[in-house]
């Protein structure tokens, strides 16, 4: 097996991993995100603004895992790029 194809599992591996564990924190996440509105819709004794910044909280959390999911995108498709033409590369 060339190194070359190598790579390319390789990789292919670890967009697979990738992918399935930012599944599972996502999945987390909602679930947590669910729980916490719960406890906000039943807690009376806590102000307004406590509950706007923990809901502020939440989507900064996740424009967090939206920036860092598109960049690790972005760099897995440089290098599937990277190795999708070798003589292109060769010649740079």
């Amino acid at each position: 097996m060339d190194q070359e194809n190598l790579f390319k599992q390789m990789t292919a591996f670890q967009k697979a991993a990738f992918d399935n564990s930012f599944k599972a924190v996502v999945t987390f996440q909602e679930q947590g995100e669910k729980m916490t509105d719960v406890f906000l819709n039943q807690a009376s004794w806590l102000p307004e603004e406590g509950k706007e910044a923990i809901t502020s909280w939440i989507d900064t959390y996740k424009k967090g895992l939206d920036s860092f999911r598109d960049a690790v995108e972005e760099n897995f498709n440089k290098v599937q790029e990277h190795f999708a033409d070798p003589v292109k590369q060769a010649e740079i």
